[in-house]
């Protein structure tokens, strides 16, 4: 008989605030802050400081967040791009997965929407951009031409244009009606990481790795926006005043004109350039940890400023001897760099649009930052969300000349790698430790209980009662915590090295240490006299014994009837010694490189042991024979542990990836994938349960037995079949007879083309039946037995019932899928579905993909003229009658607008046109008010 197993599934995932592959935005109130951590995407409450909603993928496989854009239209809905290339639609409210867009090879890394939230611009490591339709949930079409990671997109709506940045170092404008490049700008010499447009698109800022910002304006010039395009490419002149590198466009037709640079005062590269919703300010992101915020000058202070600078140049020249220039000439020596150059002092520079408010310096790297939307408070120019580098949150609330931080999110997670978990002996209580902390966890509800500062820990272990924790540190010492007083009571300096392990003794009497400084030493726990008046006792350790080891001790681990303790070194070689008398027993010896971790089974009776040499090996405690070695992981096996009472065991590696095996048979029983990297440590429960893994990612994660059984064998044709399709979804698909797509192949897809087949085939087999029972029954009175499966439908409308199922943005690849039998037969049935006026939409969405994809083979048979001649009225005559109701209903409703205005005496109008015109009232209030407010002061200045 085959042996079935237990299933082993993630139950949860705790312990993550933000990670740093995605940009961190505000909902549209400003009062939510959306992240990304790994492949969770998390809704936060800024005032509050919880998280109201995690999204994660149900199905299938759970890839990281990468990108994040809210839809403009819509208060509460967000586009996700994810590192397999899909982009998920999220209501953020409902916590409900609205739509899915399949198209990207790679990781999503740009997205942007227009105004209207009708188009989706996508960006990722393929080097492709997709533009969606984001109603219609279909990929329009694809725009190849970068040649690396496109890292920013941008829409330009008034001259209906996409702007790409990309790591080739070009930036392209793209046309959305003619779907082509229409200029190129190669003004940076190094990749371009960001881009941003103000809100009146007057300017166009990027930022790359060098130290200044390019500046362009974005022509008005209705020729350049609806002329024929040829690709320009821009050069860069030499010795432009200022320091400045003058950029000039060889073609009129340009879009974006160079009007300058801005330095920078980071030397980082920048990572994140935007404006805020008004397009007052700009900030400039670097990849360390400032963010500079620029103030945007309107066209009457810039003009002023120019001015002021043209004036200086003269007075410079008047001093230096040479003579005030006359108008229209520039000073002396500027001729020599170009005498067809144009004076640039009487135009407007990018010095004179942007000016240095402040930089914003913090102690920690800054992942991402965002503006807020809503309104600033009265005497604040808004405020600013920060993800940073250490998993945390930050809210910072921007002053003129300072800023303020008013809120943080940062105790739900700890700052760095979780190098330590330990559960306790009733499985009610984790503790988890990293570089500077150790934090007390509600394992099954996944909420942080207690905070503790500590050192750098590297293993611990919790004392049986719950009450205290104990802490191996990298610097030698031993730490003793209070779990319920949330404190460190007590550090012991134990050993001159990093204390690399702990293990409890099983009667719970103390615990051994194993040290880089080749010690081991036993531990016995004993009450001392704390340091408070009250007199209260607090737990404290005393060491009985030491072992003197040859070499560094990397693990210690005792048999459970405490007969033997098993050491394991930094010369690759595990020594076994008796407990009592600490005699040697026995060596095991045969990996390569030094074994990380190792533990015993609850019978004694194996050992089983991790190496970084990727091999686990299983030894015989009787006679130190070795039973198996089994290459187990891509990378160093970081965590060894049994199941209690069981030969099942789990271990952990450095290539992310938990596995589940059987140390009687040898057999990998099933491989767990859910960190995003190096795994540190594992804790198993004591019933077996669930156990838990901490990773480099800063997530840990529990994973829950279920009641699901499963076999070996069909586990590995499903890790056989995973292979293959990997390698399978590898080929290019870019072109296929001609048609170039924006969705691609996946497993969704062909099921979906097998489902439309299958409803095909089952409808003509449904009409043959019919059209035989009408013949064997002329004349006479019968009914005829429809099939059940068609579930009480007609053939046409089984077949629109299976089209209709498929996710809109499938339907595409799916009809690409199809053979062209049954791609005929599917046009014969649009007439009839024309006909009912039934989804008329999708049925001529149907009509077009299969007439384009097929084409040259349509226009070829004979068969199929019928159909495409007959078609042609048919379809006009449908699109015409949805176009007449949805007229009528549009005249209809501007009716009752007209009927509603007349009756009352208020404006009917527009809710969210009439806000904005508030909102812009309140602005320029606000700009007008500030410059008097500081005249004032200075006026007042000398009375005092």
């Amino acid at each position: 008989m085959v042996k079935a197993y237990l299933r082993y599934e993630e139950g949860a995932a705790f312990g993550l605030v933000a990670s740093g592959e995605a940009r961190v935005c505000f909902d549209r109130s400003g009062k939510l802050l959306l992240a990304g951590a790994l492949e969770q995407f998390l809704v936060w409450n800024v005032k509050q400081g919880r998280c109201v909603n995690e999204l994660v993928p149900v199905a299938g496989t759970k890839p990281a967040v990468t990108s994040a854009a809210p839809v403009p239209s819509s208060a509460s809905l967000v586009a996700v791009g994810y590192k397999d290339g899909t982009i998920r639609v999220w209501d953020i409210v409902k916590g409900s997965c609205e739509m899915v867009l399949t198209g990207h090879k790679g990781a999503v890394t740009a997205m942007a929407f227009n105004k209207t939230g009708s188009l989706l611009a996508s960006g990722s490591t393929d080097t492709d951009i997709i533009v969606w339709d984001a109603v219609a949930e279909t990929g329009l079409y694809r725009l190849k031409g970068h040649r690396d990671q496109v890292t920013d997109l941008v829409f330009l709506e008034t001259s209906k244009k996409l702007v790409s940045s990309c790591k080739d170092s070009h930036v392209r404008v793209w046309d959305l009606d003619t779907q082509s490049c229409v200029q190129r700008i190669v003004s940076h010499r190094s990749a371009v990481w960001a881009l941003d447009v103000d809100p009146s698109e007057r300017h166009l800022v990027t930022g790359s790795a060098d130290s200044e910002l390019r500046v362009f304006t974005i022509s008005k010039n209705e020729e350049a926006q609806t002329g024929v395009h040829v690709v320009s490419e821009d050069i860069e002149l030499p010795g432009a005043p200022d320091e400045e590198t003058k950029v000039a466009p060889r073609s009129k037709w340009d879009i974006l004109i160079p009007l300058g640079n801005i330095k920078r005062q980071s030397t980082d590269r920048v990572s994140v350039l935007k404006f805020n919703s008004n397009g007052s300010l700009l900030g400039c992101q670097s990849a360390g940890k400032t963010l500079e915020l620029y103030r945007v000058r309107d066209e009457s202070e810039a003009l002023k400023k120019a001015k002021r600078r043209k004036k200086r140049i003269r007075e410079k020249a008047a001093k230096s001897g040479k003579g005030e220039p006359a108008d229209g000439q520039a000073p002396a020596g500027e001729h020599e760099h170009d005498e067809d150059m144009p004076d640039i002092t009487e135009s407007i520079s990018a010095s004179d649009e942007f000016q240095l408010l402040q930089t914003i310096r913090l102690k920690q790297k800054i992942s991402s930052f965002s503006f807020c939307p809503a309104e600033p408070k009265k005497g604040t120019l808004g405020s600013i969300g920060l993800a940073l580098h250490n998993n945390s949150l930050e809210v910072h609330e921007l002053q003129e000349e300072s800023t303020s931080r008013v809120h943080s999110i940062e105790i739900s997670g700890h700052r760095s790698d979780v190098r330590v978990a330990a559960l306790s002996t009733d499985s009610t209580t984790l503790m988890t430790a990293s570089h500077n902390a150790v934090k007390i966890w509600n394992p099954k509800s996944g909420v942080c209980l207690r905070t503790i500062e500590s050192g750098y820990g590297l293993s611990g272990t919790i004392v049986p009662g719950n009450r205290q924790a104990i802490l191996g540190t990298k610097a030698g010492g031993i730490e003793i915590f209070d779990v319920a007083g949330a404190e460190r009571t007590h550090v012991l300096e134990a050993h001159g090295g990093a204390v690399w392990s702990l293990a409890p003794m099983p009667d719970g009497s103390g615990f051994v240490s194993g040290s880089a400084d080749k010690n081991v030493k036993f531990w016995d726990y004993e009450l001392a006299q704390g340091g408070d008046k009250v007199g209260t006792k607090q737990l404290s350790i005393r060491n009985t014994r030491t072992l003197q080891m040859s070499d560094d001790v990397l693990c210690v681990r005792l048999s459970p009837d405490a007969k033997y303790i098993a050491v394991a070194l930094l010369d690759s070689t595990i020594k076994v010694f008796f407990t009592d008398s600490l005699k040697f027993f026995i060596s095991l010896y045969g990996h390569k490189l030094p074994v990380l971790s190792m533990d015993i089974s609850s019978d004694g009776a194996i050992l089983a042991s991790g190496s970084a040499d990727k091999n686990i090996k299983i030894w015989g405690m009787d006679f130190g024979d070795c039973r198996k070695s089994l290459f187990a992981h891509g990378d160093s096996v970081m965590a060894v542990q049994f199941v209690p009472k069981t030969h099942y065991m789990f271990s952990a590696g450095k290539d992310g990836v938990v596995k589940y095996w059987d140390a009687d048979k040898f057999e990998l029983l099933l491989t767990l994938e859910g960190h995003h990297a190096e795994v540190w440590c594992l804790a198993v429960s004591p019933h077996g349960d669930y156990f838990v893994t901490g990773s480099h990612d800063r997530s840990i994660r529990r994973w829950d037995r279920t009641e699901e059984p499963f076999f070996i064998e069909e586990e590995r044709e499903k890790r056989l079949e995973t292979m293959f399709e990997a390698t399978d979804n590898t080929r290019d698909e870019g072109l296929y007879q001609g048609v170039e797509v924006g969705s691609k192949k996946t497993q969704e897809t062909l099921t979906a083309a097998d489902s439309i087949i299958e409803a095909v085939d089952m409808a003509d087999s449904e009409i043959e039946r019919l059209r035989l029972h009408k013949e064997s029954n002329k004349g006479k009175e019968d009914t005829f037995q429809p099939n059940v499966l068609m579930l009480g439908l007609s053939p046409p409308a089984y077949v629109l019932r299976a089209i209709s199922s498929v996710r809109p943005s499938d339907l595409e690849q799916a009809l690409l899928s199809l053979p062209f039998s049954d791609a005929l037969k599917l046009l014969n049935y649009t007439q009839e579905w024309i006909a009912s006026g039934n989804q008329v939409e999708l049925v001529c969405r149907v009509v077009v993909m299969l007439i384009r994809i097929h084409h040259s083979q349509l226009t070829a048979t004979s068969s199929a003229r019928a159909t495409l001649s007959s078609l042609h009225p048919v379809i006009h005559a449908g699109v015409q009658k949805l176009k007449d109701v949805m007229g009528y209903n549009s005249a209809g409703m501007a009716l009752v607008q007209n009927m509603l205005a007349m009756r009352s005496d208020a404006m009917f109008q527009d809710a969210s046109k009439k806000l904005l015109d508030i909102r812009k009232k309140l602005a320029e209030k606000r700009g007008e008010g500030r410059p008097k407010k500081r005249q004032k002061k200075s006026n007042q200045a000398p009375q005092k």
